[in-house]
């Protein structure tokens, strides 16, 4: 058994659906994961931001805005009347509990209850459109079977038992479609997996079912050796172990989220990343397997902050480091680098939100200094076997470029380094050019 899973721009429009459904047929059973179509979940956020803040009329004009997209796309899939109507009755089942909401309290318990609106609209309509032209499906309602414990953590236990049960009512048949993102929490309300969304649902359903092999299907052919946005003439990868792509993933490609396969790390369960567009290809494939000495890729993540505490205090001194850690642990702040010398500490982050009640407190224990607007760079593969000459292609790839931090040996599958966010494209550059 497989599970591929589709993001919305594969359900994104009619001729999108037709695509995927003569994509999905073949001879072995397999799940298939889909997200909302595309733009739909922005635009359920921004209707339930708008009933938050009591905007009701602007809220209804939006509903009927996105309703009518639905009908508009009912009309182009489905050529039978019979589905017509199926297809008509479920927009209007949806989209009057959404319209419940317009004239009665709101809370963030019914907000995401609508967010999933969007994943239990298209996964529907996909089975509809496969009984249309004859291929049998089987429907899994991901809110029966995929459930967080009360620490928003997966609740394996619970995920398999029903999962399995549920596929064991359904054994005639071989092609199964749920709904990506979506669950219950601990006390049965509807929820949802925040991190990796309808990734992290595929990579949750191979994990506990041990599956041949979980697919993530976008619009590109798996990981490039760099940002292809940039850069010219990149590649796509065609292995990954667990770890290159968790670092590739954290620090700057889009292509899934870091934690999203951590379920299939965890049981071993290979990810291949794949491209609708271009279905032939083989892809970018991740398993536990070390893919040879030297650099694989190169990913760049913006938005980051600086910060530096430079004390005297620290000098032959133990437990300074903890003190400082222990404030950003106090403001939830995740740190992505650290340097430190006898007298300093450089650090970064992604999330300014607490940015000056964390400032305030270090001020404490020396001078601060912050440099916002930077972007670490980094530089995956393996380092560790002795005479690769990795650090110092990377140092002479970036001679021309200030660089503000670097950091090395932390794991042996990185090298980042921190650079202005203006200098980040030549850095990407400069680094293809030398490295690859």
């Amino acid at each position: 058994m497989k599970v591929l899973k589709f993001g919305g721009t594969s359900v994104g429009s009619p001729e999108r659906i037709q695509n995927l459904a003569q994509l999905v047929q073949c001879d072995e059973p397999v799940i298939i994961v889909l997200s909302a179509m595309a733009g739909t979940t922005n635009a359920l956020v921004e209707i339930t931001e708008l009933l938050y803040r009591k905007e009701m009329e602007k809220a209804s004009e939006q509903i009927s805005k996105l309703e009518e997209q639905y009908r508009k796309r009912i009309e182009e899939l489905f050529t039978t009347e019979d589905f017509r109507s199926k297809g008509n009755e479920l927009i209007t089942s949806h989209f009057n509990y959404i319209k419940n909401f317009v004239n009665r309290s709101f809370t963030a318990l019914q907000e995401k209850a609508i967010l999933a609106q969007g994943e239990l609209i298209s996964t529907a309509m996909f089975h509809y459109y496969l009984s249309e032209i004859g291929v049998d499906s089987a429907f899994l309602p991901a809110l029966n079977f995929m459930r967080i414990d009360k620490d928003g953590e997966p609740d394996y236990f619970y995920i398999q038992e029903n999962l399995e049960r549920i596929l064991a009512e359904e054994s005639e048949h071989k092609l199964f479609i749920t709904q990506g993102f979506i669950c219950r929490n601990a006390y049965g309300e509807v929820d949802n997996l925040k991190r990796g969304g309808s990734d992290y649902t595929a990579s949750l359903i191979g994990s506990v079912l041990q599956v041949d092999e979980v697919q993530i299907w976008t619009d590109i052919d798996g990981f490039h050796n760099n940002d292809p946005r940039y850069v010219e003439n990149t590649s796509a990868l065609k292995q990954l172990s667990f770890d290159e792509a968790a670092e590739l993933a954290y620090f700057g490609a889009k292509i899934m989220h870091p934690s999203s396969i951590m379920p299939c790390k965890l049981k071993s369960v290979p990810v291949r990343l794949k491209n609708t567009l271009n279905p032939e290809e083989e892809g970018t494939l991740i398993t536990d397997d070390e893919t040879g000495i030297g650099i694989k890729a190169i990913a760049a993540k913006d938005g980051i902050t600086a910060v530096k505490i430079k004390s005297g205090r620290m000098l032959l001194a133990y437990g300074f480091l903890r003190k400082v850690f222990e404030i950003f642990e106090i403001y939830k702040t995740p740190i992505d680098m650290i340097t430190t010398s006898e007298v300093a500490i450089s650090l970064t982050i992604d999330d300014e939100s607490r940015l000056k009640e964390i400032e305030s407190e270090l001020v404490k224990f020396g001078n601060v200094e912050i440099d916002e607007n930077q972007s670490i760079i980094c530089i995956v593969g393996d380092f560790i076997s002795e005479s690769t000459g990795s650090a110092k292609k990377v140092l002479e790839a970036l001679e021309n470029i200030p660089l503000r931090m670097i950091s090395y040996g932390g794991s042996k599958h990185n090298i980042s380094v921190l650079v202005n966010q203006e200098d980040k494209v030549s850095a990407l550059q400069a680094l293809s050019r030398n490295l690859f």
